[in-house]
């Protein structure tokens, strides 16, 4: 298993940088982080469950492709972790053997 890193395993997000700007306009660096949350998403083509870490963002953009399958057949190969690109060959797969 790869370090947790602070990044979207579905959409790349990661963290972004910028200034923090006191009231008397004084600016020092700073991060900011993507909103990261732990979810189980089901597939159903496969017939079973897999865990993300993904943003809150990203979760939104699941729900409105209509659900995991749909999402990961649109999504762009060098957005998706290692994880995720494995379980979308697995779908390319599922939809290949249903469609023969």
């Amino acid at each position: 298993m790869e370090a947790m890193a602070r990044r979207c395993e579905l959409t790349g997000t990661g963290p972004m940088s910028g200034n923090n700007v006191s009231h008397a306009n004084n600016k020092t660096r700073r991060r900011f982080l993507p909103n990261l949350i732990d979810v189980t998403l089901a597939s159903e083509a496969l017939g079973r469950a897999f865990k993300f870490r993904i943003a809150a963002k990203a979760l939104r953009s699941v729900d409105h492709v209509g659900g995991l399958d749909p999402f990961l057949l649109k999504a762009r190969d060098e957005n998706l972790s290692a994880g995720a690109l494995k379980v979308k060959r697995e779908l390319k797969k599922a939809q290949g053997e249903a469609a023969a």
